[in-house]
């Protein structure tokens, strides 16, 4: 308990030392994790204090607002996020940027702590550090850069990639290619150094990392290394929740921390995702089947006639960004397909929907080439997935590959557009960072 307490305080340290980052340079001497069980417990007080992002979701498209509760939104920057504006899209202070690089210096702090008190038995939380770190740079990633592309992605900007605790060196941006290169490495040597399993599902494991190398493969358009890892994630964990053992009466019918959860994450607060003002498109909500039990687990109508959603994998009113097992499959069948094995894609993707249909309900679904069988799984990936903050990313790559995917919006009479590769797809960094480091803005 002394070692919780202690470890407690380094944590709110280290986040208001970091409140703005690279707003004041923190001094990591005053207060120093120097055994095991702290620097666990500074990871383990993380999934509490460290959000994920929400502009990508906001910005996917997915969930609107009604007039009269976006007029009501203090912030301008949130209203110029919906909007999709080229730049001031971040609120002041508690913004995406600042919390995606305070967790990130939490996790460079245990690194550091590790490596240099030489602390003993410690594979398994350096582990998880780096797997953190390395989930923080992707979300990042998807955030303000650029679709991945092999062909640019080496004179594309990247992030800049904060690796040690020392807040007096300067940020440069990387290149996309580097940037990669650092998520995969990080990944990697995670996936090497964690167990298979854990004594608490919140702490993540190597099947966890396993599935968000398979995850960054296909972000990258690298199908086979994807799929490689996909499979060797699903030999480790590859159950499903079966819909019809779930209450599509009760308020959050999925419960928390079930068994397709790899590692459980929130999305950060967001005045657009609260759950009585966060509409589903009508074209998506239409898009599931009457006997497909997600449209009764997944939404709800209001008074309005308007659709909620409530398929959080929290099990309340918090959204949740996890990793699970139904990523996975969507994911290896995704790359199946991409590879020209379409047999192989639609039996993983039936595996899923299996799962997720009316029991007697469900017709086998079968494709006729490579093109049938992607447009089957995007649309189930999208259906699937709605509100874990993916929809962002994979409109990004599907782009990359000719989709055309362009986006819209009305919002008090006025219409807006995003069309498909538009520069705006890698969102503007605060514009005090900008001015801080002198990094160069994303190009408008």
């Amino acid at each position: 308990m002394k070692n919780l307490k202690y470890a407690t305080l380094i944590v709110v340290f280290l986040f208001s030392g970091c409140s703005r980052f690279l707003d004041e340079k923190s001094d990591s001497a005053l207060a120093i994790p120097v055994t095991l069980e702290d620097n666990q417990a500074l990871l383990d007080r993380y999934l509490m204090l460290g959000l994920n992002p929400t502009s990508g979701e906001v910005s996917a498209g997915d969930v609107y607002v009604t007039d009269a509760d976006f007029n009501a939104i203090a912030a301008e920057q949130n209203k110029r996020l919906y909007t999709w504006q080229p730049d001031y899209v971040s609120i002041s202070s508690g913004n995406d940027w600042e919390n995606c690089y305070s967790k990130i210096n939490v996790f460079n702090n245990v690194l550091f702590n590790i490596d240099h008190y030489d602390i003993a038995g410690a594979d398994n939380v350096k582990g998880q550090a780096l797997l953190f770190r390395a989930a923080a740079y992707l979300d990042a990633a998807q955030l303000w850069c650029l679709v991945y592309d092999k062909n640019t992605a080496q004179s594309k900007m990247g992030l800049p990639l904060r690796l040690n605790p020392d807040m007096n060196i300067p940020s440069v941006r990387s290149t996309l290619k580097e940037t990669y290169e650092q998520i995969l490495k990080d990944l990697h040597e995670a996936s090497s150094l964690l167990p298979v399993t854990q004594m608490f599902k919140t702490r993540p494991s190597k099947g966890t990392a396993l599935a968000y190398l398979c995850r960054t493969y296909l972000y990258m358009g690298d199908y086979e290394n994807a799929l490689t890892y996909g499979n060797q994630a699903l030999s480790v964990s590859n159950e499903l929740l079966n819909y019809n053992n779930l209450n599509p009466s009760a308020a959050f019918p999925i419960p928390e921390l079930n068994v397709e959860v790899l590692m459980p994450s929130s999305m950060g607060y967001s005045p657009f995702f609260t759950s009585s003002k966060a509409k589903i498109s009508m074209p998506l909500y239409n898009s599931y089947e009457s006997n497909d039990l997600r449209k009764s687990i997944f939404f709800r109508t209001n008074a309005s006639g308007e659709i909620l959603f409530k398929g959080n994998y929290s099990g309340s009113t918090g959204r949740m960004t996890c990793i699970a097992t139904d990523e996975i499959y969507l994911s290896v069948a995704e790359c199946y397909a991409q590879l020209n094995e379409v047999s192989n894609a639609m039996h993983w993707l039936n595996q899923l929907l299996i799962n997720r249909w009316k029991q007697g309900t469900y017709v086998i679904k079968t494709a006729s080439d490579k093109e049938e069988a992607l447009q089957f799984i995007r649309l189930e990936r999208r259906k699937e997935l709605v509100f874990r903050s993916l929809r962002w990313a994979d409109i990004k790559r599907y782009n990359r590959e000719g989709a055309s995917i362009s986006l819209s919006r009305t919002v008090n009479g006025q219409i807006f557009n995003l069309p498909a590769n538009d520069l705006r797809f890698a969102i503007a960094i605060p514009e005090d960072i900008i001015q801080m480091t002198g990094m160069p803005q994303n190009e408008r």
